[in-house]
C-alpha cells in the first residue's frame, strides 16, 4: 500500500523551499526598480505557505520513503513545482497563458531550454533571475538539494538518490546520502561561482554573468537575451561557456575526484574519454567544412562549430550561429546529436553518453559471440565487468526512447508541424536540449506549438529529465496491481497521482479562450511573432 502521507510530506517541504528560491529575485528588482516585487513576494509566500501547510499536516506521520513512494516523490515533485513556479509570470502578465508559463517553467526546471517567449528582455529582472534559478535548481536537482536536509528531520532518503540522479550508473561520493547530496552541491556551486567571476572579467553584466553561470552549470540554455549568446560578440565570453559547458557534462563523480588530486581516476574513465573525443571529433570535422565553405576565418569556423557542438551534446541549448544555414548535411549531424546526451551523474540530459559507449561496446561483442558461440565474453568498462542486468536495462532504455521519439512525432505532426519541426520538437523535449530543427530552430522559439502540443512537450521534458524508467515505472502493472475490494477496483496511485494536473489543464482551458477572445476583440494578431 502507498503512503500518501509520506509523498504529501516530502511535497510540502519542496514547495517550502521553491517559494523560498522565488523570493531570491527581489532584490534585483529593487535594483532595477521594476514592477514584479510584489508578484515575486506574494508567489514566494504563497508556495511556501502552501507548502509549510502540507508538511505541518503530515509532519507526524510515518516518513520511511520505500521505492515505490521514491518513484512518485521524485515525478509528482518535479510536475508540482513546475505547476507553482508559472504562477509569477502569470500574475505579473508577462506570460498571460498559463500553458505558456507551464511550458516555460517545466523547460526551465527539466534544465530543457525550450521557450515560448518572443522578447526576452522586455521581462523584468526579478522574473528573468527566477527563470535562471528554475534551471540552476533543476540542474543537480532539487531532489539533490533536499537529501542534504531531510536527514536532519529524520526522513531517509536513499530510494529518492537511486530515483532521481541521472544516468544508469551511480556512484556514491559518500555511503551517507547527506554528505553525497552537499559534495555534489558544493561542487556544482563552485563552478558556477567561477563562472560568475570569468564571465564579469569578460565584460558581462552581474545580472547577465550569474544568470548565465546558472543555466550554463544546469546544461539548461535559458538566456537574458533572445540572440542567446549570439548577443555577446566576445570570442572571450564564449570560450568560457564552452569550457563550463564541457565541464557540466561530466560526471561530477570525476569533478570530485579531480579536486582531491586523484586525475588518474579521470583519466582512465572510459566514458570521459569518449565524451571528449565525440566532442573534438565532430568539432574539427564541421570546422573544417565551415572553413573549406567560406564561412570566415578558421578560429571563427572553429570557435562557432565548437560551441554549438559542445552546447548539443551536453543538451545545454545555447546557440552563438544558426546552424540551419550551414547546409544540409551539417544540419542532419546536429540532428544526430541532439541523440547523444552528457555523461551519466552530470547535469546534462539525453541518452548519455555511456549508454552509447557500453551499446556499441555490447554490439561488437555480439559478433564475436557469433564466431565463438560458447565463449563467455561480458562487456568491459574501465576494466570492470558489467552485469548482464545493466546491458538488458540500456536495450531497453534505447527501445522505449526510439519508441516513444517516433509516436511523439507522429503526435506533433497530427497537430499540424512540418515533418522536420515535428520531429526536432519531441527530439529536443525528450534529450532536454532546447532549440532543434525547422519552426523550432536555433532562431525560432516554441510559443506557435499549438496548446495541447505544449503540455505534450512538456510530459516529455519531464520523462526525458527523469530518463523514462521513474515516469512508466509507475504505470507498469509491476509498480502496484489494481486490487478488488467489494466489486470496486481501487488504487492510489492511478486516481491521483496527475490529478493537479487534469485540473490546472481544465482551468487553463477556460483561461485560453478567454485570453483569445480579448486579443480578437482588441484586434490583435494571435499568430506569433518568430524571435
Amino acid at each position: 500500500m502507498i503512503k500518501k502521507n509520506v509523498i504529501l510530506n516530502f511535497v510540502g517541504f519542496l514547495l517550502i523551499l521553491e517559494g523560498l528560491f522565488m523570493l531570491l529575485g527581489i532584490p534585483f528588482s529593487i535594483y532595477f526598480n521594476d514592477d514584479d516585487i510584489y508578484v515575486l513576494l506574494f508567489s514566494g509566500l504563497g508556495t511556501s505557505l502552501i507548502g509549510f501547510l502540507l508538511f505541518l499536516y503530515t509532519k507526524n506521520k510515518d516518513k520511511e520513503i520505500r521505492k515505490r513512494e521514491g518513484y512518485i516523490v521524485v515525478s509528482i515533485g518535479w510536475l508540482v513545482m513546475s505547476l507553482f513556479g508559472a504562477i509569477p509570470f502569470v500574475l505579473h502578465g508577462s506570460i498571460p497563458s498559463y500553458t505558456d508559463a507551464f511550458f516555460e517553467t517545466m523547460s526551465g526546471f527539466t534544465t530543457t531550454g525550450a521557450s515560448i517567449l518572443n522578447d526576452i528582455e522586455s521581462l523584468p529582472h526579478g522574473l528573468l533571475f527566477w527563470r535562471s534559478v528554475t534551471q540552476w535548481l533543476g540542474g543537480m536537482g532539487m531532489i539533490v538539494l533536499s537529501l542534504a536536509i531531510l536527514p536532519i528531520l529524520g526522513i531517509g532518503g536513499m530510494q529518492l538518490f537511486v530515483a532521481e540522479v541521472p544516468g544508469p550508473t551511480k556512484d556514491k561520493l559518500h555511503p551517507r546520502v547527506r554528505e553525497t547530496a552537499v559534495r555534489l552541491w558544493g561542487i556544482y556551486a563552485i563552478f558556477t561561482l567561477l563562472e560568475t567571476l570569468l564571465l564579469l572579467l569578460g565584460g558581462m553584466t552581474f545580472f547577465d554573468a550569474i544568470c548565465h553561470s546558472f543555466t550554463t552549470m544546469a546544461t539548461g540554455g535559458f538566456s537574458t537575451k533572445q540572440a542567446s549568446i549570439a548577443y555577446y560578440q566576445s570570442p572571450f565570453i564564449h570560450y568560457v561557456i564552452i569550457a563550463f559547458m564541457f565541464i557540466a557534462g561530466v560526471n561530477f563523480t570525476l569533478h570530485y575526484h579531480l579536486l582531491h588530486g586523484k586525475i588518474q581516476n579521470v583519466k582512465k574513465n572510459e566514458e570521459f574519454k569518449f565524451y571528449s573525443f565525440v566532442i573534438i571529433f565532430w568539432a574539427v570535422v564541421i570546422a573544417a567544412i565551415l572553413f573549406f565553405s567560406g564561412y570566415g576565418s578558421a578560429e571563427a569556423s572553429f570557435r562557432d562549430s565548437l560551441f554549438q557542438v559542445v552546447s548539443m551534446i551536453t543538451t545545454t541549448g545555447f546557440v552563438t550561429a544558426d546552424y540551419e544555414q550551414w547546409g544540409t548535411f551539417l544540419l542532419l549531424i546536429f540532428f544526430i546529436l541532439l541523440f547523444s546526451g552528457g555523461s551519466a551523474g552530470s547535469t546534462g540530459g539525453g541518452i548519455k553518453i555511456v549508454r552509447h559507449l557500453l551499446l556499441f561496446k555490447n554490439s561488437f561483442l555480439e559478433l564475436r559471440r557469433l564466431i565463438h558461440p560458447r565463449a563467455v565474453i561480458p562487456v568491459r568498462y574501465n576494466n570492470h565487468s558489467v552485469p548482464q542486468d545493466i546491458i538488458s536495462n540500456i536495450l531497453a532504455f534505447f527501445l522505449f526512447y526510439i519508441f516513444i521519439f517516433i509516436v511523439g512525432s507522429l503526435v506533433m505532426s497530427i497537430l499540424g508541424l512540418d515533418f522536420m519541426s515535428a520531429m526536432g520538437s519531441v527530439a529536443t523535449s525528450l534529450g532536454n536540449v532546447g532549440p532543434a530543427l525547422g519552426s523550432v530552430g536555433p532562431t525560432d522559439n516554441f510559443s506557435h506549438i499549438p496548446m495541447l502540443g505544449k503540455w505534450f512537450l512538456s510530459f516529455l521534458m519531464l520523462l526525458g529529465r527523469l530518463e523514462l524508467f521513474t515516469i512508466l515505472v509507475i504505470f507498469s502493472p509491476a509498480f502496484g496491481k489494481l486490487k478488488k475490494y467489494n466489486g470496486i477496483l481501487y488504487e492510489f496511485y492511478y486516481q491521483n497521482i496527475f490529478l493537479l494536473v487534469i485540473l490546472f489543464s481544465v482551468l487553463n482551458f477556460a483561461q485560453e479562450i478567454s485570453v483569445c477572445e480579448s486579443y480578437t476583440e482588441n484586434g490583435i494578431a494571435l499568430s506569433p511573432i518568430k524571435s
